[in-house]
């Protein structure tokens, strides 16, 4: 849903940055590494002392990174194989991040087994929602889909965090956390049902071309 708003992110409000780190010589994996660092910091660090409107702040200020880095390599011509794999991998460090400092969260001052429970369940749906695509396309499959993309989720999260501190409405934060698990069910099995199907139908057309 989020990503169609990429490119105007990129090419009009970040332009100024990528143009002034590229003039800088700065790497685009530089950026993606300094990217992962600050979000990482500002959600281990803060959430975990329940200072949620502070880490979202610092999060949002490093997480534009992930637009930066991008639209520095396509501009400088370095896009590659490894800067893929590179901000790939640091993606998901920062996602883990995020979700494990309110798990942090919850089992200190937020005082709650159950929403403990349930973030370190987007944790990992959300790491798996991330695999079931990666896995299926080394298959020479596609995975891709359902309500939960990464965008979404950190948007979500990060968003609702915020006001629910901002506003001292902290249902706000719990009611998401409950729109997410189920968003990342969802997604988890339309992908393996998705590719279940591909599979399958390979299956039949490969029994139909024996002799």
């Amino acid at each position: 849903m989020l990503d169609r708003f990429k490119n105007f992110w990129q090419g009009v409000v970040l332009a100024p940055i990528v143009d002034l780190f590229v003039r800088w010589g700065i790497s685009p994996d530089l950026v993606t590494l300094i990217g992962t660092l600050g979000v990482s910091a500002g959600a281990l660090v803060f959430f975990p002392q329940g200072m949620l409107l502070t880490g979202v702040l610092v999060i949002t200020a490093f997480v534009f990174s992930d637009l930066v880095d991008g639209a520095m390599a396509r501009k400088t011509g370095r896009s590659s194989a490894f800067g893929a794999f590179f901000d790939s991998t640091l993606d998901r460090i920062g996602d883990g991040a995020i979700f494990g400092g309110l798990v942090l969260y919850f089992a200190g001052p937020g005082d709650s087994y159950l929403y403990t429970c349930l973030t370190l369940y987007c944790l990992v749906m959300g790491a798996v929602t991330s695999y079931a695509r990666a896995r299926a396309e080394s298959l020479g499959m596609q995975a891709k889909g359902g309500i939960a993309e990464r965008a979404d989720r950190l948007v979500a999260i990060l968003v609702m965090t915020g006001l629910g501190a901002l506003f001292d409405q902290p249902w706000l934060m719990l009611l998401t956390i409950w729109a997410l698990a189920l968003a990342n069910t969802e997604t988890v099995v339309r992908r393996v049902l998705m590719v279940r199907r591909q599979a399958l139908a390979a299956e039949r057309e490969g029994r139909a071309e024996a002799p």
